[in-house]
């Protein structure tokens, strides 16, 4: 009898332990799934951040090429009543409304492109970044422009224009993308607060705004191999600020560089100045 109820004690605690286990299975099962999910998640987020991204950008092309449709329609309304007043052949006609149709055509495929090649910038410049540096650092696309607002704590040397060890690895992975769009052209804006500085060779926030703008350019030409006739510094001071000097936070973000990467537009400026061929 005592044989038999020690063996019944023995089995309810391999019992109890294999309940155990099941359960810390299963826990860590949960686990794994609820990491998956939140990859998923934020996956999701970045993607939804292109979509918006890029029907911005869509929008604004829209935008403007029903004004130049406008525009012609104008052109060719006058064109109309010109025929009628010196008797224009409507062959001629014929043929200035096919080249506004054929204008027209072109400058939508020239800003489509353009427009498609910021976007993989944006996104291949996003996606280079870590979650650190996202945070310190701002990517925009803005009527075609593709925007880079970096804080300046991230970039120089408190209270001095000199690029600190921090910046290398963010302004080398900004360097790439530009290296990777030759057909990109880069403008460097230093910002800064209000609050005037005080330093033997920096006479005020100009000044500072200007060097720190020539560090950026000169540290990209000379450490990364980026062509400088492709790059302008410039600075803009107290007087472009993005919200008032007021808080402590409100400096700290109008303490600030941007880095503006423009396309080649010249030739596309040329087409919307040249009127389509054969109009009078």
């Amino acid at each position: 009898m005592m044989q038999k109820k020690s063996v019944a004690i023995a089995l309810f605690a391999v019992a109890i332990m294999m309940t155990g286990c099941v359960s810390k299975k299963d826990l860590t099962k949960c686990q794994t799934e609820n990491q998956s999910l939140m990859a998923q998640n934020q996956e999701l987020r970045e993607q939804l951040a292109a979509c918006n991204t890029k029907a911005d950008a869509l929008g604004e092309q829209y935008a403007r090429v029903q004004s130049e449709n406008e525009r012609l329609h104008n052109s060719l309304d006058k064109s109309l009543t010109n025929a009628n007043q010196n008797n224009i052949s409507i062959e001629k006609l014929v043929d200035q409304i096919n080249a506004s149709n054929q204008y027209i055509r072109h400058l939508v495929e020239v800003k489509t492109k353009s427009d498609s090649l910021n976007m993989v910038l944006t996104n291949n410049l996003t996606r280079s970044l870590s979650k650190e540096e996202l945070r310190e650092v701002d990517v925009q696309v803005l009527k075609g422009v593709v925007y880079i607002s970096l804080a300046d704590n991230m970039l120089y040397k408190s209270g001095s224009y000199e690029i600190n060890d921090r910046a290398a690895e963010t302004l080398s992975k900004i360097a790439k993308i530009i290296m990777d769009y030759k057909d990109y052209d880069v403008l460097v804006e230093g910002n800064t607060d209000n609050v005037p500085i005080s330093r033997e060779n920096i006479r005020n926030n100009w000044d500072l705004s200007c060097l720190r703008a020539s560090s950026v350019v000169q540290y990209l030409q000379n450490h990364y191999g980026v062509d400088p006739r492709r790059l302008t510094a410039g600075g803009r001071g107290e007087y472009n600020p993005v919200t008032t000097n007021d808080t402590n936070v409100g400096k700290q973000r109008n303490r600030r560089t941007q880095i503006i990467i423009t396309p080649k537009l010249d030739q596309f400026m040329e087409l919307i100045d040249k009127a389509p061929e054969g109009e009078s």
